[in-house]
Parts: structure tokens; C-alpha cells; sequence
């Protein structure tokens, strides 16, 4: 368990020539007061290979006015305090809650990676505009970003998730409103090329969707980038235990020499035993496999079935107390698997059958109120909590945050409120650029 937290300075004044550097869309900004304790030792990762950390953290305001926030991440792994805001020109949205028939939030998009990293590129949806919107990152200056064409109209509504291949020059898109499916384009640095076709969910969802039950979960490629893969929520409720969808990546006709590649139209399906409200993923390095959320009981490990990229649970681990377990990562430092839970404020890891630590935020003083996307890089572990807008018992859980803990001795380290990058409620995903 985390222990209790001591002060922790903010970081100094933006550095000199970074706000010449901005665009007419974008800001840059002091993220407000940084708290932290716990720092790992010396020992911390002692007999591990070395990791690099990363230089930057980004994530979605998903407001009206849909920007990219970027966080500046320090040589030691944490928040610094200086962040930037560039507009993506395309509008957020909000999902509607089953249970209270209001906006969704946190959650608003129902999903695992609003945003993601490539590269040097970064590419964000815009969900309530139905586009993507594309960004270069200067390795320089990570927080400046640099709007890079016009936004990609997708033939889908309500686009939530986003993966990206440098590797395969593609990138595809989940969308999950009343036309639902995954589509995908080419992408150099130029720009975004003509989008494909959607491949289409039945769903019978609306624009915006009802969930988070019955939405598109994330898109997200395997880990040798040779396969799409998305999952998809089902409802319980109504007998409809979701699925998981893989597509295969394949030459594009007349483009044998050129390399050029595209993902295929044909659908593979499957519905993993056990599973029932598949959520965030991540594809386990070095193997077909992948980690998958499930909100309906914990955790999951997908294999590919014997024969063909069918997916089947190869084990399962259920959380107890769990409220809705949705979101993944692994960290590169321990090679275990980190999930949130947007209804309790702690970090699990996890390893196949076998719960390793709970991080109880709560007992290191944090008083966010449910964690969403997270990413591992480097040393540390970066969770995402978009607050609920209005403070709740003793000031908790009104303000958004990042929450740092380091993976090698999992503990809190730091947690740095993002009232400066106009992150609230609505603020959805996590990438990293390292």
C-alpha cells in the first residue's frame, strides 16, 4: 500500500522561448499545485533493465471546444507543472448514462484511448464532429504541437477511440452512435489520407450513444502490428455479452513494392468465454495475447485460438469490490499489468490469475474520485482523474488530476491537478510520448 504523502514544490517557471513557440490555437499554461511523497529509493527497479521515461503526457479536454492537453513529464518521471492546450478545431461530446439519462461524465466517451501516439504524431478524435484530428510533436519541445492538415471526416458518428500504426502508416477510428463501426486511413507527414469504408456494429445505439453498456470500447492494434483489434460492450442486462473484432493488415492492391498497407473489410469475431462488458485493452508485448478489461468482473488475458485469430480467455481474474474495472496498461519496467476503476480511487496490478499490489490512493491523502486512462512509461504509471466538477465530501474528487506512481516499488508519488490546462470532467485518454 501507498504510504502518506508529504509537500511537494511545483515545478519552476515555463522555460524562457516557450511562448513564442505557441500557435494561434494553442496555449500554454502552469497546471496549478503538485503534490507528492512516497519517491522511490535508490533500490527502486534495482536489478531491471533500464526504461526510458517519458517527456510528455497528453490527454482530451473533450469539451465543446475539443483541445489536446500537453503535460511536460521531468527527467525523474514526474509532472513538472508547465502544460500546453492546442485546439483541434473539432468539437467533444458526451455519451448519455443509461442509469440517470444524463451526460456521461467521467467516462464521457465510454472508452480507452480518445487520443494516441505515433511516432512523432499525435491523433485525437472529436466526437461530437465525427472527425480525427492529427498533430506533430516536436521532440524538442514535446508540448509544442503542430496542427498537421485538415480533420478526417469519418463515415461514423460519435468517434470515441483512436490506434495508430507508424509501422503500417494507418490509423483507424472506433465509433460507437447510431452508425457504429471502425474505419480507417492512411496517415504520412503531410496528413491524413482518404478514409475506407466503415465497417459496420450493429448496435442499434443512438447519436449521442446510451452506456456505457452496449458501446465501442477501444480500438487497438496487436503487438506486432499485424492485426486491428477492437472490443465492444455488451449488456448483460439484456443477454448481449459483447465481442471482440480482429482485422488483418494487407498490401494494398498495386502497392506490393511501394509497401503500402491496408486493414482488411473482413471481420473476424469472437466472444471470449466469461467475458461480458469488455473494456480497455492492451496487447501483451512479445505474444499474440492480449489484457483485457472487463467491467462486469476484473480481468482477462484473450488468446489467439488454435488455427486463426479467433479470441479466447485463456484466464480470468475477478477484482473484488470492483465497480467497473475499464481501463489498461502494462508498465515496460515490471512487465505487469496496472487497471483503474472509475468507481474507487486505486491502481490494481495484476499478473494472469494472480493480484499483485492494490494502491490505495485514498490512504496517501488523494482525494480524486475514480481513476480512467492510465499509461505506463518509463518507471512510472500515469492514471488519469477527470474529477466529477463538483467537490464532494472533505473537497473530494471536484478537481481533475494526474495521479504518478512508480512501478517498481508501487507506490503514489505524486499527484498533479490540471486546473491550468482547462481539463475537467469531460477530459477523456492518455499517451505518452517518451
Amino acid at each position: 500500500m501507498a504510504q502518506g504523502v508529504a509537500a511537494h514544490p511545483t515545478a519552476g517557471l515555463l522555460r524562457e522561448g516557450k511562448a513564442q513557440q505557441q500557435q494561434q490555437n494553442s496555449r500554454i499554461e502552469r497546471l496549478g499545485p503538485v503534490q507528492g511523497g512516497g519517491r522511490a529509493g535508490p533500490e527502486a527497479g534495482a536489478g531491471a533493465a533500464k526504461v526510458a521515461n517519458a517527456k510528455a503526457l497528453y490527454f482530451l479536454t473533450n469539451d465543446e471546444e475539443n483541445a489536446v492537453a500537453a503535460i511536460e513529464v521531468g527527467a525523474d518521471g514526474l509532472v513538472t507543472g508547465n502544460g500546453a492546450v492546442h485546439k483541434t478545431g473539432g468539437k467533444g461530446a458526451n455519451g448519455i448514462d443509461g442509469a440517470t439519462n444524463e451526460q456521461a461524465a467521467p467516462d464521457a466517451l465510454f472508452s480507452q484511448s480518445a487520443l494516441t501516439v505515433a511516432g512523432k504524431h499525435i491523433f485525437a478524435v472529436n466526437a461530437g464532429s465525427n472527425t480525427l484530428s492529427m498533430f506533430a510533436i516536436d521532440p524538442q519541445n514535446p508540448l509544442a504541437l503542430q496542427k498537421v492538415g485538415e480533420d478526417l471526416q469519418l463515415p461514423g458518428e460519435f468517434p470515441n477511440t483512436v490506434a495508430a500504426s507508424e509501422k503500417n502508416g494507418l490509423v483507424c477510428v472506433g465509433m460507437t452512435g447510431q452508425q457504429a463501426g471502425v474505419a480507417c486511413a492512411d496517415f504520412s507527414p503531410e496528413g491524413l489520407g482518404q478514409v475506407d469504408a466503415l465497417r459496420e456494429f450493429q448496435l442499434n445505439q443512438t447519436t449521442p450513444p446510451v452506456g456505457p453498456t452496449n458501446t465501442v470500447s477501444q480500438v487497438f492494434w496487436s503487438a506486432d502490428e499485424s492485426h486491428l483489434l477492437a472490443t465492444v460492450k455488451g449488456d448483460p442486462e439484456k443477454g448481449n455479452n459483447g465481442f471482440f473484432s480482429a482485422y488483418a493488415k494487407e498490401r494494398q492492391a498495386n502497392q506490393v513494392k511501394a509497401g503500402k498497407f491496408r486493414v482488411s473489410q473482413e471481420e473476424i469475431r469472437s466472444t471470449p468465454e466469461g467475458t461480458a462488458v469488455l473494456f480497455g485493452s492492451v496487447a501483451i508485448p512479445g505474444s499474440q495475447d492480449v489484457l483485457a478489461t472487463d467491467a462486469s468482473f476484473g480481468v482477462a488475458v484473450l488468446s489467439q485460438a488454435a488455427g486463426g485469430i479467433q479470441y479466447q480467455t485463456a484466464a480470468r481474474l475477478e477484482l473484488p469490490n470492483q465497480k467497473a474495472t475499464c481501463w489498461a496498461t502494462i508498465s515496460p519496467l515490471t512487465n505487469t499489468a496496472f487497471v483503474t476503476d472509475v468507481g474507487r480511487n486505486m491502481i490494481i496490478e495484476n499478473q494472469l490469475l494472480q493480484i499483485l499490489n492494490e494502491i490505495d490512493l485514498s490512504s496517501a491523502g488523494v482525494a480524486d474520485m475514480g481513476l480512467i486512462d492510465l499509461r505506463a512509461a518509463g518507471e512510472f504509471v500515469y492514471a488519469l482523474a477527470p474529477g466529477t466538477g463538483e467537490a464532494g465530501p472533505e473537497g473530494a474528487g471536484g478537481e481533475a488530476a494526474i495521479n504518478v506512481i512508480h512501478a517498481g516499488t508501487r507506490q503514489f508519488v505524486q499527484n498533479a491537478k490540471l486546473a491550468g490546462v482547462g481539463a475537467g470532467k469531460n477530459s477523456m485518454g492518455m499517451a505518452v510520448y517518451v
